[in-house]
């Protein structure tokens, strides 16, 4: 079932939760009521235990341009902060937790700036050949402060952070691919592909999912911790009943249906 078209729709199928940028005129510009309606999809996926897997697309030619300043500018002037509203969860994980479970991201036309700083926070990134990234904050004489300078060094090497973040070139899709930024480029519509790894990611034990993606984030952050947290994260799985379900698909080699319980 689809939500009445707003700047953000929202539809449902099989555990996956597809939110879709709705403001094609605009070339997908976030304004004020695109944030709020995307901190509370965010909110909603990560609070609805029926959805296991987000995927983040945008209607029409282009996935965002990014910021629309114009907008957005004056209600942020003077504090840089990104309006959370209440029940909401910040896409970019920069002022609250990141969604507990993966998003998985389809990118067409240009992306730009904050557009391209919420594909650094997703998970799985897949592009249209004709998708192009760049990170423009500087030549509007600000920076980025949707997670670009933390993570775009991480994921895409210094070297190449640098060049996209001092200069504002725009990259292709198949650069992006080379710098890890991308996981995937295809020729066809992207959202096609970022469906079928969503519902790949659907089918697996959902709170294994949501241990894994936990496990990995806190590893980036702090490797020793992580090791030593592991024990304790594998003990808790080994009590759910999906841990049962899973081993007696093996033993059986039938496919495994999960719960996430």
């Amino acid at each position: 079932m689809t939500t009445e078209p707003t700047r953000v729709t929202l539809e449902r199928t099989d555990h996956v939760l597809f939110i879709g940028l709705n403001r094609p005129d605009k070339r997908n510009a976030a304004d004020l009521a695109m944030l709020a309606e995307l901190a509370l999809a965010y909110g909603e996926l990560d609070r609805d235990p029926s959805l296991r897997v987000g995927v983040v697309f945008a209607h029409g030619d282009h996935f965002t341009a990014g910021l629309d300043l114009a907008d957005v500018g004056p209600a942020m002037a003077g504090t840089g902060a990104l309006p959370i509203p209440e029940k909401g969860l910040d896409p970019w994980g920069i002022s609250t937790a990141q969604v507990r479970k993966p998003v998985v991201m389809a990118i067409q036309g240009i992306c730009f700036t904050l557009g391209v700083e919420l594909a650094l926070a997703s998970d799985v990134i897949v592009a249209s050949r004709d998708a192009q990234f760049a990170q423009l904050e500087v030549a509007r004489g600000i920076l980025p402060f949707g997670g670009g300078t933390t993570r775009m060094p991480r994921i895409a090497g210094w070297s190449n952070a640098m060049r996209m973040l001092l200069t504002a070139d725009t990259v292709s899709a198949d650069e992006a691919h080379r710098m890890g930024i991308v996981t995937q480029v295809v020729e066809s519509d992207p959202l096609e592909a970022a469906t079928q790894i969503a519902h790949k990611i659907a089918a697996q034990a959902p709170l294994a999912v949501q241990a894994t993606l936990a496990s990995a984030r806190a590893g980036v952050v702090d490797p020793a911790a992580e090791h030593q947290e592991l024990p304790r994260r594998l003990g808790a799985l080994m009590m759910t009943q999906d841990v049962q379900r899973g081993m007696q698909a093996f033993m059986t080699k039938k496919p495994a249906v999960f719960e996430g319980d």
